[in-house]
């Protein structure tokens, strides 16, 4: 065996040893199993076996299969259940929009740690509520769950932006019809929360609305911030099979574009003499600095989707807080959903104004 064949093996064995020790000690519970609970998030539960001791539905035919499928969980139809039990640390909600907010109450005021998944609930009064009762019952830890604040490709966009002068932004978010509720509150949250968690506070210059008559609408936005103006196209007039998302930022040095959090590349700005651009009197090729993306060929965690979506990285935050690993992060609480609910609660006054000028 060769020396560098000792250096890999030893380098192995460190970083199985620490995976080992990386262990978590206080009790959970799961509030919801729907299908982006079980997808998503419980997965991500699993690999890093937090002591999952209850598991709440609304069905008393799932709890009983609920405890028979996950060895050592409690499936359960009450919530107080979970609330009354002093062993219980942190709960995960993850339920019916809808019902967030009240669960939400509950388990703040029972003195647990909270992690919510978006939305958590469903307007500024409401956020405010929850907040007061933060203060009130606290301390606890929050999370919102608005997983893209943690997604890999976000961490090295953030440090990037802060040395570079920004420009202007072009943010695309679009899917398919959405029926089943509401598109500003369950879909287009997303863009929303995001572009205001790298850009800060937003006010709206321009706003028009689209609709389809079979149901598709589409926002049209430009958002003022401090120092930056974006574009924003959010829709759901398009296809839920070709989902598209895609962030373009242009600053000084160059452009940005994040594409669904999977891939984010670089353009280094061409350069200009008097105003003249160079690159049409010298023939260069164009350059694309990829400062992120998934290896599909390494089956490791690092490039599976539940990680470059963010959905791996806010579990273990929320979970490193609980185990008072470190400090809270002030930037996933419910306070940090603020100026996205402002937002949405100015977009909706729009929107009314136009059907109301429409009828």
């Amino acid at each position: 065996m060769g020396y560098s064949d000792n250096i890999i093996g030893r380098y192995k064995r460190i970083r199985s040893m620490r995976e080992l020790c990386h262990t978590y000690t206080q009790q959970y519970a799961l509030v919801g199993l729907g299908n982006h609970c079980a997808n998503n998030l419980l997965p991500v539960i699993q690999y890093l076996q937090l002591p999952l001791k209850y598991i709440c539905c609304t069905s008393e035919k799932k709890a009983g299969l609920i405890s028979q499928k996950y060895r050592g969980v409690k499936g359960t139809t009450s919530l107080q259940d979970i609330l009354l039990d002093d062993t219980v640390s942190g709960v995960f909600v993850a339920a019916d929009p809808h019902s967030h907010f009240q669960i939400a109450a509950e388990v703040i005021k029972a003195g647990k740690s909270l992690f919510i998944e978006k939305p958590p609930c469903e307007d500024e009064r409401e956020l405010k509520a929850l907040a007061d009762a933060v203060r009130l019952y606290g301390p606890q830890h929050i999370v919102v769950g608005l997983q893209r604040r943690f997604a890999p490709a976000t961490r090295i966009l953030q440090k990037r932006l802060k040395g570079d002068g920004r420009r202007h932004y072009h943010y695309r978010y679009l899917t398919g019809l959405y029926p089943e509720g509401d598109a500003l509150l369950d879909l287009f949250i997303h863009p929303l929360d995001y572009a205001t968690f790298l850009f800060g506070e937003a006010k709206i210059k321009c706003l028009d609305v689209i609709r389809s008559r079979d149901g598709g609408q589409t926002l049209f936005l430009v958002l003022g911030h401090k120092d930056i103006t974006g574009m924003l196209e959010l829709s759901t007039d398009y296809s839920w099979q070709d989902a598209q998302e895609q962030l373009s930022i242009s600053t000084d040095k160059g452009q940005y574009v994040l594409d669904r959090m999977e891939r984010l590349d670089f353009s280094p700005r061409h350069s200009a003499i008097w105003g003249i651009p160079l690159e049409k009197v010298f023939q260069n090729n164009a350059t694309v600095v990829s400062l992120y993306g998934r290896n599909g060929f390494v089956p490791t965690v690092g490039n599976n989707q539940i990680v470059s979506q963010g959905f791996f990285s806010e579990i273990q935050a929320f979970a490193d807080m609980v185990e008072n690993r470190c400090e809270d992060n002030h930037a996933f609480c419910l306070e940090s959903v603020k100026h996205v609910y402002s937002l949405m609660a100015e977009i909706k006054k729009y929107m009314n104004i136009i059907d109301d000028h429409i009828l």
